[in-house]
């Protein structure tokens, strides 16, 4: 039980008195130096402040006087991991783990960092092991998964998922986990959508929404977890930045990462009103939106993480529109809106999803370029030809490893250079190997790359790229744009669903529609007619920024001016 001293300093800090809550915790430690209480204290208020490394030194010290301390250890592998020190904060994990294996939160924060450190393979056993003491964790189940997946195992993982799923439906985390697993495979986009109505299913019965107001202002309200260092702020900014003058925008950031970080106070200094509401249940950030009478939400998570879909379900907004984050419906019935193109979802498409479409063309994205000041360069003269990909690993299921050894295969000099996480894990590194292997690449050909890169660093990766090629059936979106402003072709081959698509749309509205394929054979010879073109790359990397900037894909202004302009139609043509 917290002593009073503990309760009335952590009140103290909770009123915004956090500095003057460390300093009572300080003087306390320098009187009771050998109570764990006092340094576990000092070491949380600390952490809170975020002063990781300080708060390492008191929590180890606390963890040296009452060594027996699950909880201690935890807490201590915490501020280890925020001060980057991740081998430490392992260990401090296992400890945890060993002292009491009923700790549930010992293993899910051990599986997590074993996957964020790419470990994937470790992470997956462990995972498996935890739910031997947690049978009914939904939490542990997904970090197996999301492992499983990261190795490349993804129909392991969507076998786990449903396996765990028999006994716990309303898993709503780990079912959208399913969901978004299911975009890196190649099964029917019928039995995917279909896995999304079941995701529907399961949640409540929407309220009745707030009645729409007929208000001269449209209050657009945007709910994302990745307002920060996050492929979704590239592609939010523009709306947040361009919003016209009629238009109020609302943030609910759900994002667990509190901390400093740029792209985060970059797009919170871009609108007035800002909540963060990741610690909020469902019913009050339903609440939440209600209380400031939004009249369209624009929810830009779908299945990936932290999403807040249940929370959705309710219909806290008279219009809700899905966008941006997520390749694909949502399932939930109470969503109104999903936003894409006549690209990436051309008529005849309307019945893939259980939204109604709402076209934005010339493309439903609009892309906003990386800070990091780092110019377009070519590979030396004298460096092999390179074809690269830096997209996910999971999205190299055999379709994609065919399509890529086919390219390699016509020019047999040529080498194919991969960038991903978890290419650090020797496990996945042998995995990749032999999936090329299989497809005739010998393993000399492929140069794997950790992405655990600054972003300079990671964009002047591209610098050793001649020519890009996308995967199917999951496109790049952030991998493409990010290729072409580093001056890199990128070549795609147009499938059967949205997430096959959106490159299309991409290099459309790029200008660069003719290094779009409609089949195998032409995505060879593009990429091929490419990479033999020295002259053209060279020409190419000098030139396409240009090009972008004058192209729709980089118009923000007149992005979020048909974005605005739709959805207040739309609101108005609300019964």
């Amino acid at each position: 039980m917290p002593s009073d001293f503990w309760m009335r300093t952590v009140q103290e800090a909770e009123s915004g008195r956090l500095n003057e809550a460390i300093a009572s915790a300080r003087m306390r430690q320098r009187m009771r130096p050998r109570d764990p209480e006092a340094c576990e204290l000092l070491g949380l208020l600390l952490l809170q402040a975020n002063e990781p490394a300080q708060a390492a030194h008191q929590l180890q010290r606390a963890c040296e006087l009452e060594p027996g301390s699950a909880l201690l250890q935890l807490r201590l592998s915490d501020a280890l991991m925020r001060a980057n020190r991740s081998a430490d904060g392992i260990a401090a994990m296992r400890r945890a783990i060993a002292l009491d294996p009923a700790h549930e939160d010992a293993w899910l924060s051990l599986t997590a960092a074993l996957i964020v450190t790419g470990d994937v393979a470790n992470a997956a056993s462990i995972a498996r092991e935890g739910l031997a003491h947690h049978p009914n964790s939904a939490s542990l189940a997904s970090n197996r998964a999301i492992a499983l997946a990261r190795a490349g195992e993804t129909d392991a993982a969507l076998a786990a998922i449903e396996s765990f799923l028999v006994g716990h439906p309303q898993a709503h985390e780990l079912r959208s986990n399913m969901l978004l697993m299911l975009q890196y495979t190649e099964r029917e986009p019928e039995s995917i959508l279909q896995a999304h109505r079941a995701f529907g299913a399961t949640l409540p019965a929407p309220r009745p929404p707030p009645p729409r107001r007929p208000a001269a202002r449209l209050r657009i309200g945007v709910l994302s977890a990745d307002l920060r260092g996050h492929s979704v702020g590239f592609f939010v900014e523009p709306l947040l930045a361009n919003a016209p003058d009629t238009v109020d925008l609302v943030v609910f950031s759900n994002s667990p990462y509190q901390s400093t970080d740029p792209t985060r106070e970059h797009l919170r200094a871009l609108v007035r009103t800002w909540h963060d509401v990741h610690a909020m249940d469902d019913a009050a950030l339903d609440a939440l939106i209600r209380h400031e009478k939004i009249d369209v939400l624009l929810e830009l998570n779908g299945h990936t993480s932290d999403n807040r879909l249940p929370a959705l379900a309710r219909k806290p907004a008279p219009l809700l529109v899905t966008a941006i984050g997520y390749p694909d419906t949502t399932g939930v019935p109470a969503i109104d809106l999903r936003l894409v193109d006549s690209i990436t979802d051309p008529p005849g498409f309307d019945g893939a999803c259980t939204e109604r479409l709402l076209r934005l063309d010339p493309c439903f994205l609009c892309y906003s370029p990386p800070r990091e000041a780092v110019e377009p360069s070519m590979p030396a003269e004298s460096a092999p030809l390179t074809f690269g990909s830096f997209n996910n690993v999971a999205k190299l299921v055999p379709s994609t490893v065919n399509l890529w050894a086919r390219v390699l295969q016509a020019m047999p000099q040529s080498r194919l250079l991969l960038k991903s996480i978890g290419l650090e894990d020797a496990t996945i590194q042998d995995a990749v190997r032999r999936r090329f292997e299989a497809a005739g690449i010998d393993d000399s050909r492929i140069e794997l790359r950790d992405a655990r890169l600054d972003r300079a660093t990671h964009l002047a990766l591209y610098g050793e790229v001649h020519v890009a090629l996308d995967a199917t059936p999951y496109n790049g979106t952030t991998t493409t744009c990010e290729a072409l402003w580093m001056g890199v072709p990128v070549v795609t081959l147009q499938g059967a669903r949205h997430a096959a698509r959106v490159s299309s749309s991409l290099l459309q509205a790029a200008g660069f529609g003719a290094w779009v394929a409609r089949d195998a054979e032409q995505f060879v010879r593009i990429a091929t007619g490419l990479a033999k073109d020295r002259a053209r790359l060279v020409s190419l990397r000098g030139s396409m920024r240009d090009t972008l900037r004058t192209s729709p894909l980089l118009d923000a202004h007149a992005y979020a001016t048909r974005l605005c302009t739709s959805l207040a139609e739309l609101y108005s043509s609300l019964a």
